[in-house]
């Protein structure tokens, strides 16, 4: 018994296979985590991803470098390359498997990226951190990218802006990932010795080691709208006091009220901010 139907019988051969697909890209409608709107994607890349509700949607270095640069024109810097899974750690996967999963993901080699170029004009080393590869981890080889990032800037006379984002410090690679906070600071003395200016700019979230080292070692502290911000995240501050925690706490709003940082600025204008600040700190004092 023949089971297609009329319509089926009619259709010349492969005509069918050619429709069985769609051509409209999953991602053509994002939903803000804000509001639960619906925003087309391209509105949503139109207004540097922060949806009408003003949320500020996670960003990669691709992106990051687009918007804070002048006509997309930049130069990459290489990071040097640092030993593989030295502990040969294993969870339920091993680390070699879950970097090749994160390098396919993103593209990148690790959670940092490092490029110069101008912002308005002023030429800058841009140090960025991405979130989704590994959480934006602090490890061996974004450590290395760090210390490349200021020793950069001090070879080129240049000032450092770090777009910080990461959920703390590597746990495959144990103490190793802790010994990156003491190094990236001792990188930050040599830009300091320097007389370059180092500006940080906290994205949603910056959490645990980073926290603890480079990204409140600026001269001057710029946040996102609601980044999270902290060492220890507040479920497990809520529960270790066995309290309930202010409402926005450790959100970049609070963490400006209580002194910490200097600004919170929409990403829609932080480019501007950028160039004033770094205008002010580079230019020559009057005589």
């Amino acid at each position: 018994m023949n089971n297609k139907n009329w319509l089926d019988r009619l259709t010349p051969p492969g005509m069918k296979k050619m429709f069985s697909k769609t051509d409209t890209p999953e991602n053509l409608w994002v939903k803000c985590p804000l509001s639960g709107e619906m925003v087309f994607h391209k509105d949503l890349e139109a207004g540097l991803f922060v949806t009408p509700a003003g949320h500020h949607m996670r960003i990669g270095p691709a992106t990051r470098f687009r918007i804070t640069f002048d006509d997309d024109n930049w130069e990459r810097i290489t990071v040097p390359e640092v030993a593989e899974d030295p502990l040969k750690f294993k969870d339920d996967k091993r680390y070699t498997d879950r970097l090749k999963a994160a390098r396919a993901k993103t593209g990148d080699s690790d959670s940092v990226s490092v490029g110069v170029g101008a912002i308005k004009g002023l030429q800058s080393v841009v140090f960025v951190q991405n979130f989704n590869f590994m959480g934006g981890s602090l490890g061996m080889g974004a450590g290395e990218g760090f210390i490349t990032a200021a020793q950069e800037a001090v070879k080129r006379n240049l000032p450092m802006v770090a777009f910080t984002a990461a959920g703390g410090a590597r746990m495959q690679e144990g103490a190793l990932s802790l010994m990156q906070m003491p190094r990236t600071t001792l990188a930050l003395n040599e830009l300091k010795d320097a007389g370059l200016p180092y500006i940080v700019v906290l994205t949603d979230p910056t959490t645990g080691g980073v926290t603890a080292s480079y990204a409140m070692l600026g001269d001057v502290h710029l946040a996102e709208p609601r980044a999270l911000i902290c060492f220890a995240g507040p479920r497990v501050i809520e529960q270790t006091i066995r309290e309930k925690l202010p409402e926005g706490f450790q959100r970049s709003e609070y963490l400006l009220e209580k002194g910490m940082i200097d600004a919170v600025v929409d990403r829609r204008h932080l480019r501007d901010k950028l160039f004033k600040i770094l205008s002010a700190l580079t230019q020559p004092a009057a005589a």
